[in-house]
Protein backbone atom coordinates (compact mmCIF):
# COMPACT_ATOMS: atom_id res chain seq x y z
CA UNK A 1 0.00 0.00 0.00
CA UNK A 2 2.85 2.41 0.80
CA UNK A 3 4.57 1.44 -2.34
CA UNK A 4 1.22 2.36 -4.46
CA UNK A 5 0.45 5.80 -2.48
CA UNK A 6 4.49 6.33 -2.79
CA UNK A 7 4.63 5.74 -6.46
CA UNK A 8 1.23 7.75 -7.29
CA UNK A 9 3.23 10.76 -5.23
CA UNK A 10 5.85 10.22 -7.60
CA UNK A 11 3.75 10.15 -10.75
CA UNK A 12 1.55 13.55 -9.39
CA UNK A 13 4.76 15.50 -8.63
CA UNK A 14 6.21 14.78 -12.06
CA UNK A 15 3.53 15.26 -13.84
CA UNK A 16 2.58 18.54 -12.23
CA UNK A 17 5.85 19.98 -13.06
CA UNK A 18 5.46 20.64 -16.58
CA UNK A 19 1.51 21.62 -15.90
CA UNK A 20 2.37 24.17 -13.38
CA UNK A 21 3.41 27.08 -16.34
CA UNK A 22 0.31 27.28 -17.56
CA UNK A 23 -1.58 28.31 -14.18
CA UNK A 24 1.06 31.24 -13.32
CA UNK A 25 3.73 33.18 -15.14
CA UNK A 26 5.79 34.13 -11.75
CA UNK A 27 7.33 37.62 -12.22
CA UNK A 28 5.72 38.57 -15.06
CA UNK A 29 2.49 40.29 -13.32
CA UNK A 30 0.32 38.84 -15.68
CA UNK A 31 -1.73 36.90 -12.92
CA UNK A 32 -1.69 33.63 -14.62
CA UNK A 33 -3.77 34.48 -17.51
CA UNK A 34 -3.51 31.19 -20.38
CA UNK A 35 -3.79 32.25 -24.16
CA UNK A 36 -3.77 30.88 -27.20
CA UNK A 37 -0.90 31.17 -29.72
CA UNK A 38 -2.71 33.65 -32.06
CA UNK A 39 -4.59 31.13 -34.32
CA UNK A 40 -7.08 32.73 -36.33
CA UNK A 41 -10.48 30.38 -37.20
CA UNK A 42 -13.31 31.62 -39.53
CA UNK A 43 -16.71 30.65 -39.81
CA UNK A 44 -18.25 30.01 -43.53
CA UNK A 45 -21.66 32.18 -43.40
CA UNK A 46 -23.91 29.16 -43.79
CA UNK A 47 -22.51 27.49 -40.55
CA UNK A 48 -23.06 31.04 -38.17
CA UNK A 49 -25.41 30.37 -35.20
CA UNK A 50 -27.89 32.89 -34.04
CA UNK A 51 -26.14 36.54 -32.92
CA UNK A 52 -24.61 36.85 -29.65
CA UNK A 53 -26.52 38.04 -27.14
CA UNK A 54 -24.77 40.34 -24.68
CA UNK A 55 -25.58 43.61 -22.93
CA UNK A 56 -24.47 45.41 -19.72
CA UNK A 57 -22.61 48.15 -18.61
CA UNK A 58 -18.96 49.73 -19.98
CA UNK A 59 -16.48 51.01 -18.19
CA UNK A 60 -18.38 54.02 -16.94
CA UNK A 61 -21.03 52.44 -16.00
CA UNK A 62 -23.16 53.10 -18.99
CA UNK A 63 -25.56 50.31 -20.58
CA UNK A 64 -23.82 48.77 -23.63
CA UNK A 65 -25.34 46.41 -25.91
CA UNK A 66 -23.84 44.53 -28.82
CA UNK A 67 -27.25 44.59 -30.78
CA UNK A 68 -26.45 47.80 -31.24
CA UNK A 69 -23.41 47.30 -33.51
CA UNK A 70 -25.16 45.18 -36.27
CA UNK A 71 -25.12 46.11 -39.76
CA UNK A 72 -20.98 45.53 -40.01
CA UNK A 73 -18.66 43.72 -38.77
CA UNK A 74 -17.60 44.17 -35.35
CA UNK A 75 -14.60 43.46 -33.48
CA UNK A 76 -14.99 41.77 -29.79
CA UNK A 77 -11.72 42.11 -28.45
CA UNK A 78 -11.28 40.63 -25.11
CA UNK A 79 -8.25 42.03 -22.82
CA UNK A 80 -7.47 42.92 -19.12
CA UNK A 81 -5.50 45.82 -17.51
CA UNK A 82 -3.73 42.97 -15.59
CA UNK A 83 -2.69 41.35 -19.06
CA UNK A 84 1.30 42.32 -20.36
CA UNK A 85 0.09 41.08 -23.87
CA UNK A 86 -2.97 43.05 -23.64
CA UNK A 87 -0.42 45.82 -23.13
CA UNK A 88 1.64 44.88 -25.59
CA UNK A 89 -0.88 44.21 -28.16
CA UNK A 90 -2.76 47.55 -27.61
CA UNK A 91 -0.97 50.16 -29.85
CA UNK A 92 -1.86 47.04 -32.68
CA UNK A 93 -5.52 46.79 -32.15
CA UNK A 94 -6.23 50.88 -31.99
CA UNK A 95 -4.21 51.39 -34.54
CA UNK A 96 -6.33 48.24 -36.74
CA UNK A 97 -9.77 50.15 -35.09
CA UNK A 98 -8.65 53.45 -36.84
CA UNK A 99 -8.09 51.70 -40.59
CA UNK A 100 -11.32 49.90 -39.97
CA UNK A 101 -13.19 53.23 -39.11
CA UNK A 102 -16.50 53.12 -40.71
CA UNK A 103 -16.19 49.35 -42.18
CA UNK A 104 -16.42 47.72 -38.70
CA UNK A 105 -17.22 48.72 -35.15
CA UNK A 106 -15.11 47.38 -32.24
CA UNK A 107 -16.31 46.99 -28.83
CA UNK A 108 -13.86 45.61 -25.81
CA UNK A 109 -14.69 43.07 -23.45
CA UNK A 110 -12.46 43.63 -20.00
CA UNK A 111 -12.17 41.01 -17.20
CA UNK A 112 -10.88 40.05 -14.42
CA UNK A 113 -10.19 43.87 -13.70
CA UNK A 114 -11.95 43.80 -9.70
CA UNK A 115 -12.52 47.98 -10.43
CA UNK A 116 -12.52 50.13 -13.49
CA UNK A 117 -9.74 52.38 -12.50
CA UNK A 118 -7.24 50.76 -14.03
CA UNK A 119 -8.97 49.29 -17.69
CA UNK A 120 -10.22 53.56 -18.10
CA UNK A 121 -5.95 54.13 -17.03
CA UNK A 122 -5.30 51.68 -19.70
CA UNK A 123 -7.90 53.50 -22.13
CA UNK A 124 -6.02 56.68 -21.50
CA UNK A 125 -2.88 55.59 -22.24
CA UNK A 126 -3.43 53.77 -25.51
CA UNK A 127 -6.28 56.28 -26.52
CA UNK A 128 -8.93 53.38 -27.27
CA UNK A 129 -11.44 54.79 -29.53
CA UNK A 130 -14.15 52.12 -28.91
CA UNK A 131 -15.89 51.11 -25.23
CA UNK A 132 -15.58 48.28 -23.69
CA UNK A 133 -17.70 46.08 -21.33
CA UNK A 134 -16.83 45.40 -18.01
CA UNK A 135 -16.78 42.00 -16.74
CA UNK A 136 -14.36 41.74 -13.18
CA UNK A 137 -15.84 37.86 -13.15
CA UNK A 138 -15.56 37.11 -16.51
CA UNK A 139 -19.21 36.24 -16.87
CA UNK A 140 -19.66 38.16 -20.09
CA UNK A 141 -16.90 35.74 -21.86
CA UNK A 142 -19.90 33.46 -21.51
CA UNK A 143 -21.68 35.03 -24.53
CA UNK A 144 -18.43 33.59 -26.67
CA UNK A 145 -18.60 29.87 -25.42
CA UNK A 146 -17.59 27.45 -27.51
CA UNK A 147 -15.42 29.67 -29.35
CA UNK A 148 -12.67 31.53 -26.66
CA UNK A 149 -12.39 29.67 -23.60
CA UNK A 150 -12.81 31.81 -20.50
CA UNK A 151 -9.02 32.02 -19.76
CA UNK A 152 -8.26 33.18 -23.47
CA UNK A 153 -7.26 36.51 -22.49
CA UNK A 154 -6.47 38.12 -25.06
CA UNK A 155 -8.32 37.15 -27.88
CA UNK A 156 -10.64 38.96 -30.45
CA UNK A 157 -13.95 37.58 -31.65
CA UNK A 158 -15.54 39.01 -35.49
CA UNK A 159 -19.47 39.21 -35.47
CA UNK A 160 -20.33 39.71 -38.95
CA UNK A 161 -23.01 42.54 -39.53
CA UNK A 162 -26.00 40.16 -38.23
CA UNK A 163 -24.04 39.71 -34.99
CA UNK A 164 -23.22 36.01 -35.73
CA UNK A 165 -19.60 34.53 -34.78
CA UNK A 166 -17.45 34.72 -38.11
CA UNK A 167 -14.17 34.48 -36.77
CA UNK A 168 -11.92 34.63 -34.14
CA UNK A 169 -8.31 35.22 -33.27
CA UNK A 170 -7.07 33.28 -29.97
CA UNK A 171 -4.07 34.65 -27.75
CA UNK A 172 -2.05 37.55 -28.72
CA UNK A 173 -2.61 39.64 -32.08
CA UNK A 174 -0.10 38.35 -34.31
CA UNK A 175 -0.20 41.68 -36.41
CA UNK A 176 -2.74 44.26 -37.13
CA UNK A 177 -2.85 43.03 -40.67
CA UNK A 178 -3.61 39.58 -39.20
CA UNK A 179 -6.85 41.23 -37.43
CA UNK A 180 -8.20 44.17 -40.47
CA UNK A 181 -7.84 41.25 -43.18
CA UNK A 182 -9.75 38.54 -40.89
CA UNK A 183 -12.58 41.39 -40.29
CA UNK A 184 -12.13 41.75 -44.24
CA UNK A 185 -12.96 38.06 -44.94
CA UNK A 186 -15.87 38.57 -42.88
CA UNK A 187 -17.20 41.88 -44.87
CA UNK A 188 -16.28 40.29 -47.61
Amino acid sequence: MRRHLGALACAALLLSGPLSGCSSLEGTGDKGFVSGDGTVRTVKAADRGEPVALAGEDLDGEPLDLADFRGKPTVVAVWGAWCGPCRAEAPEVVAAAEELDGRASFVGLNTRDPSTAKPLAFQRRFEVPYPSFFSPGGEEMLAFRGTIGPRSIPSFVVLDGEGRIAGSILGPLPSKQTLVDLVEDVDG
